[in-house]
């Protein structure tokens, strides 16, 4: 970075925090890293409702950082139970020309800030989404998740509607928001893909992939939270095909289910037990067809089960 920062935008990174205490350190350290101008940057962190030792974490995060001359504020959202509720708040009171979004689960490498900035010097730029890297992790499922790239934004960069980033990694002009609205504050996941929808659809802001802009995600380790994660996704399919039309996933069948273990039994572990032979596999992979097909039923019932509300619709507006 130019010691030459006096035509650096500036820049509020908003993440939006419930029960973020065993999150909390780590992500304060990482930012507390990161290289962009500390005279450049402020970083609202939004609790939403936290019932354990968030607020108290906050208040001395904020002493911590005066210290080191780093612009931390402590926000709250107590009126509804939503992140991108919170994301809104941060967005209203943020003095940034630039918006960087992430999650409490995140871990902003050093450049982050830095590097998810540079492509928002062409005008043209209104998006900046940034990649998302899995954390190292212990347990088979964050094993599987950090095999596979599971939340790569780079599979989002291809969807057949248009292409979006998850709030995790998302840089997004403050000016943009005074022309699209905020996000939809009751709606409890999609939001991200509406937002990004939206700014295309309205504005002439482009949308662009900064590779190097990288936050390390904590992914699920164990069948609990993998469920609930894959649901989640499958209420978003459900969500964006009633705001914008778009086709939804084929919902999982006993038929194809039995096809998939047959094959699974019969070719793919044949297969993947010789490349671990010859050293060109890792053992993950022999069972990546279960997981996939336990993330495919749960996706499919999220679907099935979710109820987009008139609520749900609405969005905030900047004041």
């Amino acid at each position: 970075m130019s010691q030459n920062t006096d035509f650096l935008p500036q820049v509020s990174v908003i993440i939006p925090i419930y029960n973020g205490q065993e999150d909390l350190p780590n992500l304060i350290n990482c930012l507390q890293c990161q290289t962009y101008p500390k005279d450049k940057v402020e970083y609202l962190l939004v609790n939403n409702n936290s019932k354990d030792k968030t607020s108290d974490l906050l208040e001395q995060a904020i002493i911590e950082s005066q210290k080191i001359g780093l612009n931390l504020k402590a926000l709250n959202e107590n009126n509804i139970q939503s992140s991108y509720a919170a994301r809104n708040q941060g967005i209203r009171q943020a003095t940034g020309e630039i918006l960087a979004f992430t999650d409490a689960d995140c871990r902003p490498l050093n450049h982050w800030v830095e590097e998810l900035v540079k492509p928002f010097i062409d005008e043209k730029i209104g998006i900046v989404v940034g990649e998302i890297e899995a954390l190292p992790g212990n347990s088979f499922l964050e094993k599987y998740a950090e095999r596979n790239n599971v939340l790569s934004q780079k599979f989002l960069l291809e969807h057949p509607f248009l292409p979006y980033g998850q709030t995790a990694n998302l840089g997004i002009r403050r000016i943009i928001f005074t022309k699209t609205g905020l996000f939809r504050p009751y709606l409890t996941t999609g939001g991200d893909a509406d937002i990004c929808w939206r700014i295309q659809q309205q504005t002439d802001y482009q949308l662009t992939f900064a590779a190097s802009a990288i936050i390390r995600h904590r992914h699920r380790s164990n069948f609990k939270e993998l469920r609930s994660q894959w649901q989640r996704y499958g209420r978003s399919n459900l969500y964006l095909h009633e705001l914008y039309g778009v086709d939804l996933m084929r919902e999982f069948t006993v038929k194809e289910g039995i096809y998939r273990v047959g094959r699974w039994l019969l070719k793919e572990i044949p297969r993947d037990t010789i490349k671990l032979i010859k050293g060109q596999g890792q053992p993950m992979d022999l069972i990546k067809m279960p997981i996939d097909l336990f993330n495919f039923y749960a996706r499919s019932q999220g679907q099935k089960t979710a109820t987009l509300t008139e609520k749900a619709k609405q969005i905030d507006w900047l004041s």
